[in-house]
């Protein structure tokens, strides 16, 4: 049975781009996002079905591409494709930049997410927070609302605006203007772009083309990041316990969808894998997995309703228990 750096080395094989693939992946997201987008102002009325319906679903549809083209842009910045491409490094900045992202701090916070994932005691940089059950008994009433919070489902449902807009901009601008300047540029720019799309096309397209893909494509990257960290076999441990590759192993989550699941959210269900080795490109998951034995029990959720309200309900990581506990497992 391999573990640890042993592991990690397993996977090198799969950390090499087909570079024609990384392209192909990237450029047909980008099409299909634009497409869907253009959808949105001019989808005709077809066999008497009124424009509105098709225009919404070009719009579920261009949140569907946001999702999928984010997880590209994501592996890009892990240095997993198109690395040294002058027109990549120009196309995923003004994606980063679309999406309310500013790609420097999202990877310098992502990138401490996969440093210290499933760490108890370590600062909840890029990651949702985790307290023991003891320490969520011992904080003030201002600290433990902070904490639910923060992973109540509402943060997830309206994480457009408060995990993008006030998380990764407002607050990252405040806390130090001069090294994050360039979170209220792309905020500025968001509402330009917003502006322009009212002013020239009426509050409805804005609605449509602007409003409602960025609204489900932040809400759907929200779960799909707490859920890939915050399920029932989740384990966590103290610092000095803790190791890279157990963390990616017990920690992350395999989330089971079907082909079509996979293709929009760009085999990022395969996260236990992406966690030990961030170099594989999304579309050589499934093969390392499928290879490397070690990597075919991981710890499993999906999309259903059931798995969704079950990883929803977890709050704080019990040690007696050696998992995550609810509400009534704690007493209150």
């Amino acid at each position: 049975m391999l573990s640890g750096k042993e592991l990690i080395l397993a996977t090198k094989p799969f950390a090499k781009e087909i570079r024609w693939k990384s392209w192909y992946h990237t450029i047909t997201g980008f099409l299909l996002l634009i497409g869907a987008i253009i959808g949105t102002y001019i989808f005709p009325t077809i066999m008497g079905i009124p424009a509105i319906i098709g225009k919404i679903l070009c719009s579920i549809f261009a949140a569907i591409m946001l999702s999928r083209v984010f997880i590209i842009f994501h592996d890009y910045q892990h240095h997993a494709i198109l690395q040294k491409s002058i027109f990549a490094n120009f196309l995923f900045t003004l994606f980063g930049i679309y999406m309310i992202t500013p790609p420097n701090i999202w990877k310098r916070s992502h990138d401490h997410h996969h440093n210290n994932n499933a760490k108890l005691f370590s600062a909840s940089i890029g990651s949702f927070p985790i307290m023991t059950k003891q320490k969520f008994m011992d904080v003030d009433k201002k600290e433990r609302f902070y904490y639910l919070a923060v992973r109540h489902p509402l943060n997830m449902f309206f994480a457009y605006l408060t995990t993008f807009m006030y998380g990764m901009c407002i607050q990252s601008f405040l806390s130090n203007p001069r090294r994050h300047w360039d979170s209220l540029a792309v905020l500025i720019i968001h509402f330009t772009i917003a502006g322009f799309i009212v002013f020239n096309f009426g509050w409805l397209a804005w609605l449509i083309s602007f409003f409602l893909p960025f609204f489900l494509s932040h809400m759907l990257g929200s779960y799909l990041f707490y859920a890939q960290h915050n399920f029932p076999a989740a384990i966590y441990k103290p610092n000095k316990e803790w190791n890279y590759a157990g963390a990616a192993l017990e920690s992350s989550s395999y989330m089971e969808m079907n082909k079509i699941g996979h293709w929009m959210t760009a085999n990022i269900g395969y996260h236990h894998v992406h966690h030990l080795n961030s170099r594989i490109p999304f579309y050589r998951l499934p093969e390392a997995m499928a290879a490397i034995p070690e990597l075919q029990r991981p710890g499993r959720t999906s999309l259903s309703p059931s798995n969704i309200i079950k990883c929803l309900r977890l709050k704080a990581w019990d040690p007696e228990l050696n998992r995550m506990v609810g509400y009534s497992e704690m007493g209150l």
